[in-house]
């Protein structure tokens, strides 16, 4: 817990650096492909993260991802506070909390739509007219499948779950018939 309030502490900070410099977005696109970076790469954060390499020689690979992904400069900076004080392996978390302090400045938050099979558009555009409705905000949804739902959606808005997947009401069934 203390790692989630720790990344929300430097979120605010950033989303506020963001704020005042007119470039919040490139800020969080500039976290979101460094925290990519080291999902993908476990070796990456393994370097990043030992403190038995040099900081000097984990700065020169940090250094050299930032120009790779043309990071602004208020990024190098949060990034190079984060190797300073040997929370780099924080970033991910930081980044997932400026993403939705983001999205809740815009009025959007995403919602995770799962269905057993592909969704048609149309079904996509009324499923999100119908959450925007229940949560008020606009929705930027992004689609999963999973055959083992059977049928129906299952999408996550934010921490709310709406569940219509017919895997769930067949579960519902089993236990009113076994009780």
């Amino acid at each position: 817990m203390v790692s989630g309030s720790l990344a929300r502490r430097y979120a605010r900070a950033i989303v506020q650096i963001g704020i005042a410099q007119g470039n919040l977005d490139q800020l969080g696109a500039d976290l979101r492909s460094f925290a990519a970076a080291m999902k993908t790469s476990a070796e990456l954060v393994s370097s990043l993260t030992n403190p038995a390499i040099r900081r000097a020689d984990r700065r020169r690979v940090i250094d050299a991802l930032l120009v790779h992904f043309k990071a602004a400069t208020a990024s190098k900076t949060l990034i190079s506070v984060l190797l300073d004080g040997e929370r780099i392996g924080t970033l991910p978390m930081i980044s997932r909390e400026v993403d939705s302090m983001i999205e809740a400045r815009a009025g959007r938050v995403s919602a995770e739509v799962t269905s057993a099979t592909e969704l048609s558009a149309a079904q996509v555009a009324q499923l999100t007219t119908v959450l925007e409705r229940l949560s008020g905000k606009k929705i930027d949804v992004v689609k999963r499948l999973d055959p083992s739902l059977i049928g129906g959606v299952v999408a996550k808005v934010g921490d709310i779950v709406y569940d219509g997947s017919l895997r769930s009401q067949l579960h519902l069934l089993r236990d009113e018939l076994t009780k």
